[in-house]
C-alpha cells in the first residue's frame, strides 16, 4: 500500500509538468500564425506607374455609351481610338444606386461618389439639364452648384465636393451643359464655356489645360440609339481633329440612362497610353476602372497633386497584353457588361431560392430529429425509417454544397443563353449532384464526421483554387460580386469568404480529432494560417480586413480546440495575436505612398487627418443596406435558430456532438468570430455569416442527427478502436488518446 501511495503521489506531481508543456503549444502556434499572417499581408505587388504625361487633357464623355454601341463601320472614330489607346470596363457607381447622367457628370468633377438632387423616379433617367447663366461671353455659372455641394456634404456619406477637379487645375473649358457640371468649381463658376462644340474647335482645346466635351446622351434602343451613337462619334471626330500635341484624350460613358445599372466605355489615348488594359489601384483588376478614377487620372497626367482628402479614386494605369482586336477584347465571350447584367438578375433569385429551400429543409428535419432520439421509457415514438434518414442526409449535403456548386457554374458561359437563370440553375444542380455523389459514395461515408469534413473540404477547395487562379469565378459571378456596383473588383467576395473560412475551420476541426489533444491546435493553426495568407495576400484574396478577421477566428479556435471554454487567458492570447497582426500590417501599410495603401492604411490615414467620419458612415450605411436587402441575412438567422434548436432542445444532439468532438466546437466558435468581424468591418453585415451558415449548418444538423441515432450506444473503454464502418463515437478522453471518428 505504501508503494502504491508513493506511485500515486509521483503521478500527481509529474502530471502537471506534462500538462504545462502541452498548454504552451496553442500559444506557440498563435505566435506562428501571427508571423505567417504578417508575411502574407505585408507583401504586395509593385504598383504599375504610368509614365505618360500631357500638357492638355480632354475628357470626351457621353451618358449611356456602352461597348456594344461601338462598331468599326458605324462608329469609326470611337473604334479607332479604342484600337490605338488603352481600354477598359468603366463602373459608373456614384452616390446613387443607379447613376443617372447628372450624377455621373457630377461624380466626374468631384472625384468622389456624388449625386445631383433627383426630381423624378422610374426606370428611366432624366437628361442632364442644369440651370446655367452666362454673365459674360467667356464662362458660365452653375446656379444650383452651391446647394448641390451642401447636399453632398450634409446628406450623403461620401464627403464628396463637386468641383474638386476644377479647383485642382488652372483652367477648365466646358462644351455643353452636362460638361459644365463636371467643369464647374464648387461655387459654380465655369472658367470657359460653349453651349456646344463648334464645327471647327481648332485653338479652343488649348485655352485650358482641361477641356470637358459632352458627346451627347445615348439612350433607348434600335435606330434611336444608333443615331445617338453616330452623333457622338461625329462629335468625337471633331475633337480628335482639333486636339493639340501632347494631349491625353479620355473617352468615357459616364452614366446609365435607364435601369438596371451597366458597365460602360473607358478609353485613354495618348503618349504612354497605347494598346493596353486600363486599371487602377482602386479596382486591382486588369481592364476595370471606376468613374471616380478619372479625376485623379487627369491630375496625374497633368503633373498636378490630387486633393487626397477629397478624391476617393486612384489614378489609372496601363497593363500590357491586351488583344489587338477590340471586338476580341470587349465583346463576344468577353462581354463583361452582358455577364454582369445576367448576374444581377440571377443572383437575387438564386439566394432567395437557396434560403427558402434550406429553411424548408430545416423544418422537415425537426420532426425526424425528435423521433431519432432514443427514449428511455417503455413507450415513445418509433424511430424514423432508415430510408427517410438517408434521403434527409443527402438533401442536407446537397444544400451545403449549393454555393460551391454555384461558383463552379460561373466557369461556364451560362449568361450567354436566352434563359440564363434556367441554364445557371441546371448547371448548378448538376454540380450539386456530382458533389453529393462524391461525398455519399466515399468509403468513409458511414463515419460520423465524414459528411461535415468532406463538404467543408469541397467548399474550401473550390474557393481556394479560384483565388489561386485570379478569382475569375468571383468577378461578375452569381456567388461572387458584380463590377457594376463597384464594391469589389478583385480577390474574395463576402460570400466566398464565408464559404472559405467555414470550410477551412470545420475541416481543421474534423481533422483535429485524428490527433492527440496537445496537437489539435497545430492542425487548426496550420490550416487557419493558410487561410489568413490566402485571404490577405494582394495576389489572391486581396482582403486585409478579412484576413484580420480570419486571424481572430483562428486564434479563438486554436485556444479552445483542446476542450474547455473560452476563458479569459485564452481570449487574451487570441486577442493579442489578432491585435499583433493588425498593428504590424498597419505599420507596414502606412509606410507606403497614399496611392498604394490598402484599406487598413487608408483608414488610419483618414483617422489621422480627421476625414474618417465619412468612411465610417459609409460602412454603417452599407451594413444597414446589406442587412435589409440580402437574402443571406435570412440564411444567417435561420442557421442560428436551427443550431439553437440542435443545442438547447432535448432532441438536438449538438451538445453531445461538441462533447465528443471538442475541436468542432472550437471550429464553430472560430467561424462565428471571423464571419461577424469580417462582415461588419467590410460593410456587408451578415452576408459573410449567411454564406457560412449556408455551407455549415446543414451538415451540422446531419452530424447532430447521427449523434442522436447513437445516443444510447455504450461508451467505449479508453483505447478501444472502432469496428469497420462504425460511427466512431466516444466520450472525451481523460488522457491524450486519439479519436478515430472522422
Amino acid at each position: 500500500m505504501k508503494a502504491l501511495d508513493r506511485f500515486r503521489r509521483v503521478r500527481r506531481v509529474s502530471a502537471p509538468a506534462g500538462r504545462r508543456t502541452a498548454a504552451w503549444v496553442p500559444y506557440l502556434m498563435v505566435g506562428l500564425i501571427a508571423v505567417a499572417s504578417l508575411a502574407g499581408l505585408a507583401v504586395r505587388p509593385a504598383a504599375d506607374n504610368n509614365t505618360g504625361s500631357a500638357d492638355y487633357v480632354i475628357v470626351a464623355a457621353s451618358a449611356g455609351l456602352r461597348w456594344d454601341d461601338l462598331d468599326p463601320q458605324r462608329t469609326p472614330t470611337l473604334w479607332q481610338e479604342a484600337t490605338k489607346g488603352s481600354i477598359g470596363w468603366l463602373s459608373v457607381r456614384s452616390a446613387m444606386r443607379v447613376t443617372c447622367p447628372s450624377d455621373g457628370w457630377l461624380t466626374l468633377g468631384a472625384g468622389n461618389y456624388a449625386a445631383w438632387p433627383r426630381r423624378a423616379t422610374g426606370s428611366r433617367c432624366d437628361p442632364a439639364g442644369p440651370a446655367l447663366t452666362q454673365p459674360d461671353d467667356i464662362g458660365a455659372n452653375l446656379t444650383e452648384q452651391r446647394s448641390v455641394v451642401q447636399n453632398n456634404q450634409d446628406r450623403l456619406p461620401y464627403g464628396a465636393v463637386p468641383g474638386a477637379l476644377a479647383e485642382s487645375v488652372r483652367c477648365t473649358y466646358a462644351f455643353g451643359p452636362p460638361a459644365a457640371m463636371a467643369a464647374a468649381r464648387p461655387f459654380g463658376r465655369v472658367d470657359k464655356y460653349r453651349p456646344s462644340l463648334p464645327a471647327d474647335p481648332a485653338g479652343l482645346l488649348t485655352q485650358c489645360n482641361l477641356s470637358v466635351v459632352d458627346l451627347g446622351t445615348v439612350s433607348g434602343s434600335g435606330d434611336q440609339r444608333q443615331q445617338a451613337v453616330r452623333a457622338a462619334d461625329a462629335t468625337l471626330a471633331r475633337v480628335v481633329a482639333a486636339r493639340p500635341p501632347r494631349s491625353l484624350l479620355l473617352i468615357a460613358g459616364v452614366s446609365d440612362t435607364e435601369r438596371p445599372a451597366r458597365l460602360h466605355v473607358a478609353i485613354a489615348e495618348g503618349d504612354g497610353w497605347n494598346g493596353g488594359w486600363l486599371t487602377s489601384a482602386g479596382t486591382g483588376r486588369d481592364g476595370y476602372l471606376q468613374l471616380i478614377d478619372l479625376a485623379p487620372t487627369v491630375l496625374t497626367a497633368l503633373g498636378r497633386p490630387a486633393p487626397e482628402k477629397l478624391f476617393a479614386g486612384r489614378p489609372a494605369t496601363v497593363v500590357e497584353d491586351r488583344p489587338a482586336d477590340v471586338a476580341d477584347a470587349m465583346l463576344g465571350v468577353h462581354n463583361a457588361d452582358q455577364r454582369a447584367l445576367a448576374q444581377n438578375a440571377v443572383a437575387g433569385i438564386f439566394f432567395k431560392v437557396l434560403a427558402g429551400l434550406q429553411i424548408l429543409l430545416f423544418l422537415l428535419a425537426v420532426p425526424v430529429m425528435v423521433r431519432a432520439r432514443r427514449h428511455t421509457g417503455p413507450r415513445g415514438p418509433a424511430l424514423p425509417p432508415a430510408r427517410l434518414v438517408a434521403v434527409l442526409e443527402l438533401a442536407l449535403i446537397a444544400a451545403a454544397l449549393a454555393i460551391p456548386a454555384a461558383l463552379l457554374a460561373d466557369a461556364t458561359p451560362w449568361w450567354r443563353f436566352g434563359h440564363p437563370a434556367w441554364v445557371f440553375g441546371g448547371v448548378t444542380g448538376l454540380f450539386i449532384v456530382i458533389g453529393t455523389a462524391l461525398v455519399r459514395f466515399a468509403p468513409r461515408y458511414g463515419r460520423t464526421l465524414w459528411p461535415m469534413g468532406a463538404v467543408a473540404a469541397i467548399g474550401a477547395l473550390v474557393v481556394g483554387l479560384d483565388l489561386l487562379t485570379g478569382a475569375q469565378l468571383q468577378l461578375n459571378g452569381v456567388a461572387g460580386y458584380s463590377a457594376v456596383f463597384g464594391g469589389r473588383y478583385a480577390g474574395v467576395g463576402g460570400v466566398g469568404l464565408g464559404v472559405f473560412v467555414t470550410g477551412l475551420l470545420v475541416l481543421a476541426g474534423s481533422l483535429a480529432q485524428w490527433v492527440t489533444k496537445q496537437w489539435r491546435p497545430v492542425v487548426v493553426v496550420l490550416l487557419g494560417g493558410i487561410g489568413v495568407v490566402v485571404v490577405g495576400s494582394p495576389y489572391m484574396g486581396a482582403d486585409p480586413v478579412g484576413a484580420i478577421a480570419v486571424t481572430a477566428g483562428v486564434c479563438v479556435a486554436a485556444a479552445i480546440t483542446t476542450g474547455g471554454w473560452l476563458t479569459f487567458p485564452r481570449f487574451a492570447w487570441a486577442a493579442l495575436a489578432g491585435l499583433a497582426v493588425t498593428i504590424a500590417f498597419a505599420v507596414v501599410d502606412l509606410r507606403r505612398p497614399a496611392a498604394d495603401q490598402g484599406i487598413v492604411g487608408r483608414l488610419l490615414t483618414e483617422l489621422g487627418n480627421g476625414t474618417a467620419g465619412p468612411a465610417m458612415q459609409r460602412t454603417a450605411t452599407a451594413n444597414g443596406q446589406a442587412l435589409l436587402d440580402s437574402p443571406l441575412t435570412i440564411l444567417a438567422i435561420a442557421g442560428v435558430l436551427m443550431l439553437a434548436f440542435c443545442q438547447f432542445s432535448p432532441w438536438g444532439g449538438l451538445n453531445r456532438l461538441f462533447g465528443l468532438h471538442p475541436a468542432l466546437r472550437a471550429a464553430g466558435a472560430g467561424v462565428t468570430v471571423a464571419t461577424l468581424i469580417a462582415g461588419v468591418l467590410n460593410g456587408s453585415a451578415l452576408t459573410v455569416a449567411g454564406a457560412a451558415a449556408a455551407a455549415a449548418v446543414p451538415t451540422a444538423v446531419l452530424t447532430a442527427l447521427r449523434v442522436l441515432q447513437h445516443a444510447a450506444d455504450r461508451t467505449r473503454p479508453e483505447g478501444e478502436t472502432d469496428g469497420p464502418g462504425g460511427p466512431g463515437l466516444r466520450e472525451p478522453e481523460p488522457t491524450a488518446s486519439p479519436v478515430r471518428g472522422v
